[in-house]
């Protein structure tokens, strides 16, 4: 039923909206709080073995552009602080050769932080392939963009720079998209499509990522094996498993590339290892698998096998390292970099492994200042 009352209110939550993006799209370059103890920057700390050093936080444009060379004597003569366009209300996060996309499901476009080109700009504009509320986003190994639109109930395509390529589904298909997974050959979306209290849609839908075309769905609403309740993401291990966050049922399932139920592992408690509130999950080159509790605020890293190996962040009111209270998306990179997006402070955490030097890999590569 569609009365002048609501379209006065959904009128009044777009001006909310865009008020809000407003004010904090564009704002002045702030000092950061940083951990209270250098200890707290590796993870785990010691006496245990380092495996993750914390690197480096994205908070807006200022973090990734080159600063003028007189920009510090700008400042320090007049007070004027640079102006950064900062994330709105980021919700995932995915990365190619050091280009960072980011959805921002408040300002509808992903916004992209290119860390080696000192490059910033938006997707979502286009006239043929707009972004209302992008969601879930993925990169395939050429660095075309997948976007899960929660709006539009589509996944939405573009090229490394941002041009629209085509589309998937569309609200006949989709009923409440939460994210979109590309398969490293790039030939295969898994499509998560998370369903609701009175839904069956509680399932995965995968596509051909070329033509579009409808290829099989894994599970259906339940709490049996290979069954889902409010299913989240999805992440592809190295030898083609398919690892989903059974969001409800508290758990990650696991599934080979025909969709044949493997395993599962995880369940709801307060211990590390259990699940209170998981949303995203990732997996690295070694087979490892990150997945992110919301409730928890941080991310637990566990083998193939599902048996946790440690954990990363805690629940914070607090901004710094690995403070988090209300994360969401993750991302582990080529280089083995991890990225984590938390909403409520609009950040990036970037995490690199111990074993990498500072100076190795995409995120190495920085633009020189500008003259």
């Amino acid at each position: 039923m569609n009365t002048p009352y609501r379209k006065f209110a959904n009128l009044g939550k777009i001006f909310l909206v865009a008020a809000i993006a407003a004010i904090a799209g564009c704002a002045p370059v702030q000092e950061r709080a940083d951990a209270d103890k250098p200890s707290l920057l590796i993870y785990p700390p010691p006496p245990d073995e380092p495996r993750y050093a914390y690197e480096r936080t994205i908070y807006g444009s200022a973090d990734v552009t080159p600063r003028k060379n007189d920009a510090a004597l700008k400042r320090a003569l007049t007070g004027e602080l640079e102006r950064s366009e900062g994330l709105v209300k980021p919700y995932a996060v995915a990365v190619h050769r050091g280009r960072i996309f980011v959805s921002d499901s408040a300002d509808r476009f992903v916004k992209v932080f290119d860390v080696p080109e000192g490059r910033y700009f938006k997707i979502g504009d286009d006239e043929l392939g707009p972004l209302t509320k992008p969601l879930g986003v993925d990169v395939d190994t050429q660095g075309n963009l997948f976007v899960a639109d929660g709006t539009a109930r589509a996944i939405m395509v573009y090229s490394r720079d941002g041009k629209f390529l085509r589309k998937i589904g569309g609200p006949n298909v989709f009923e409440r998209l939460s994210s979109v997974t590309v398969d490293s050959p790039g030939q295969r979306v898994f499509v998560t499509d998370i369903g609701g209290v009175s839904s069956d849609q509680h399932k995965i839908k995968v596509f051909d990522s070329n033509n579009g075309t409808h290829l099989f769905d894994l599970g259906k609403r339940g709490i049996g094996p290979g069954e889902f309740n409010l299913p989240r993401d999805v992440a592809i291990g190295i030898n083609g498993q398919i690892y989903v966050v059974d969001g409800g049922n508290f758990r990650v399932q696991v599934f080979d590339r025909t969709g044949r139920f493997l395993s599962s592992f995880g369940s709801v408690g307060k211990q590390m290892g259990n699940f209170a509130r998981p949303k995203e999950i990732a997996t690295d080159a070694s087979g490892n698998v990150y997945v992110v509790d919301a409730a928890f605020g941080n991310f637990q890293i566990f083998n193939a096998d599902g048996d946790l190996l440690m954990f990363i962040g805690e629940r914070s009111e607090r901004d710094g390292p690995a403070h988090y209270m209300l994360p969401s998306g993750i991302y582990v990179d080529e280089d083995g970099r991890v990225y984590m997006v938390d909403q409520w402070f609009k950040k990036i955490d970037v995490f690199r492994p111990h074993a990498l030097g500072a100076d190795t890999g995409f995120l190495a590569k920085r633009a020189a200042p500008i003259k």
